[in-house]
């Protein structure tokens, strides 16, 4: 596996694939593949200004498209920024807004996953992470855990969502088409095991996480606490459960915070495909073959022998004792 990384601080031209293909892990029929190329865009949304980051995300689109991506994954909040605050009912798009309809127009022929604050009939705002895929809104998820600790207050302006649901991501770059079984953790939600695991219940062989992770605590070195505890996140859960895990962060500063980037794809065997990216904007292709899910599930057939009834059961005897308590 290969990888490019182009940055984007200045015009850049179009992202080249990665040149190596992936060697055979099955017996296919001729002309038949199972790989895809995915990119991860690395962008510092700027806080507020929809119009200006809705550009930037149709190029984007349009460069990883025109360099053969099947699928481009942008940050948490990717259309607004994160510190938001009083400014998430101004910033916020319905499903239908001329925003988001344009951006699906743009993912015809490619898919594509953005963050937004989404808001509702009754006036909910929700910090969304929206699957684009055939011109329309394929797959929504409103991240479920918002933290109110540290610098976090996101639950002071949106609400939470109420569930975890796998989908069938279309990525019609394979050959004939096969979607692949995606679901989605916005940042916090990634924190609490629980998301990973009912998401892998379902049969989920493409996590997508987006994030826009702060850097905080300095350990040994310079590195990073937060990155670490992605790095450590994103590799058990990509090894637990069998299946490929895109992390994309953002990057820039907000209210003098530091966005550390790091972003990186993970495969089903818990190993990093290349070096995560660094802390500049750039644009990052990966390509990954389902057919490697397949081999880590022959391999390590941890999924198979989960034993659900048992987690059911003891699930139901600690909801009974609450309940009597």
């Amino acid at each position: 596996m290969t990888v490019t990384e182009v940055l984007l601080s200045a015009p850049a031209p179009a992202a080249t694939m990665p040149a190596a293909q992936p060697d055979p892990t099955t017996i296919r029929p001729h002309g038949d593949r199972t790989d895809v190329v995915v990119a991860l865009a690395q962008v510092a949304p700027r806080l507020g200004d929809v119009p200006a980051n809705l550009e930037r995300h149709l190029e984007l689109i349009a460069q990883a498209a025109e360099g053969g991506a099947t699928l481009v994954v942008f940050p948490e909040l990717s259309l607004t920024g994160y510190f938001l605050k009083d400014l998430v009912p101004e910033v916020a798009l319905r499903a239908r807004s001329d925003e988001l309809t344009r951006l699906a127009a743009s993912c015809t022929d490619v898919d594509v996953v953005v963050g937004c604050v989404l808001e509702s009939d009754d006036a909910r705002f929700y910090n969304a992470a929206l699957y684009l895929s055939g011109g329309r809104i394929h797959h929504v998820h409103r991240k479920v855990y918002l933290p109110t600790y540290g610098l976090f207050d996101e639950a002071r302006y949106m609400a939470p969502g109420d569930r975890f649901r796998s989908f069938a991501a279309p990525l019609t770059g394979a050959t004939p088409p096969r979607p692949w079984q995606a679901g989605i953790l916005v940042c916090e939600d990634m924190w609490h095991p629980t998301a990973a695991g009912l998401l892998a219940r379902e049969g989920v062989e493409l996590f997508i996480c987006p994030s826009s992770s702060p850097g905080r605590g300095v350990v040994t070195g310079n590195a990073l606490g937060t990155a670490r505890s992605y790095d450590a996140m994103t590799r058990t859960y990509a090894q637990l459960h069998t299946a490929y895990l895109l992390y994309c962060n953002r990057v820039g500063f907000e209210d003098g915070v530091n966005f550390w980037g790091g972003s990186r794809v993970v495969g089903p065997d818990g190993r990093l495909l290349e070096e995560p990216a660094g802390n500049q904007e750039c644009l990052v292709t990966h390509r990954i073959d389902l057919a490697a899910v397949r081999r880590a599930r022959i391999a390590n057939p941890l999924l198979r022998d989960e034993r659900h009834d048992i987690n059911d059961a003891e699930t139901d005897r600690l909801r009974s004792r609450r309940a009597l308590n």
